[in-house]
């Protein structure tokens, strides 16, 4: 009884899913949840933004792969413990600039535990499904929101990290820092998307981005701030309740 229960409870909910799904697609609603929403980018620049996106995607699907068949311990569950970090933090949306949202973007914590290549198949799961299932929107700019989120943010994060762990500064700043620092250039790389296709008439692409950073700081930089520190929060107590190992699949 219990079998068949389940399978019918499974097969519903896959239903169920579908009929959400083509509801969506056959009944969109206009939304301005992501980084940069649908619509907003022309369709030169999406294609420009996947094909960026598209190596950075497929190397992480590899080093994915290693972990996913690695013998470290909780190797998987902290994968997922990251993903659904990447996923709680960045569907906290703030409205920014128009056609934009502020919110955090959770990548330090996966990018410190897995590298930084790792992150960038986590959060195209997280876009997708944000932009599927909970209507935000973002699925012909997802390349570019891949980029700025789970790219630089991830490789300036990682490289921040790296740089004050040879300096010897504390692993918590250290990850504190990795943490604002890849939300903050994530937010300057957008900056910069948007600029490049909405110029300033007098002062042009670098004028736009200076203007479009005046705008994210306001909500990004205390955003940022505090990721750092739930970031570190997290982080400590996985390593202190011996699950994982700093640094074990890097």
């Amino acid at each position: 009884m219990k079998t068949i229960f389940s399978k019918y409870f499974s097969r519903s909910s896959l239903v169920l899913c579908l009929i959400a799904l083509f509801y969506g697609i056959l009944y969109p609603v206009p939304a301005h949840a992501m980084h940069i929403m649908e619509g907003m980018l022309p369709p030169v620049w999406c294609i420009f933004w996947f094909a960026v996106s598209a190596p950075f995607f497929i190397y992480g699907l590899y080093r994915m792969q290693k972990i996913v068949h690695s013998t470290k311990q909780n190797a998987k569950i902290m994968l997922a413990l990251c993903g659904a970090f990447v996923f709680v933090l960045s569907s906290l949306k703030m409205p920014s600039v128009t056609g934009s949202s502020s919110h955090p973007t959770g990548v330090g914590l996966g990018t410190v535990m897995f590298g930084p290549s790792v992150m960038a198949v986590l959060g195209v799961i997280v876009l997708l499904f944000q932009a599927l299932l909970l209507a935000h929107g973002g699925l012909t700019t997802l390349g570019a929101n891949c980029f700025s989120m789970t790219i630089v943010g991830p490789l300036i994060g990682f490289g921040v990290y790296k740089l004050c762990r040879a300096l010897k500064v504390s692993r918590s700043i250290s990850l504190f820092l990795c943490a604002m620092l890849a939300d903050w250039s994530t937010y300057v790389t957008t900056s910069f998307q948007l600029a490049v296709v909405f110029p300033d008439p007098n002062s042009g692409v670098v004028g736009a981005a200076v203007k479009f950073l005046g705008i994210y700081a306001v909500t990004q930089i205390p955003l940022a701030i505090a990721e750092g520190f739930l970031t570190v929060i997290v982080y400590n107590l996985v390593i202190s309740n011996n699950l994982w190992k700093e640094s074990a699949l890097l």
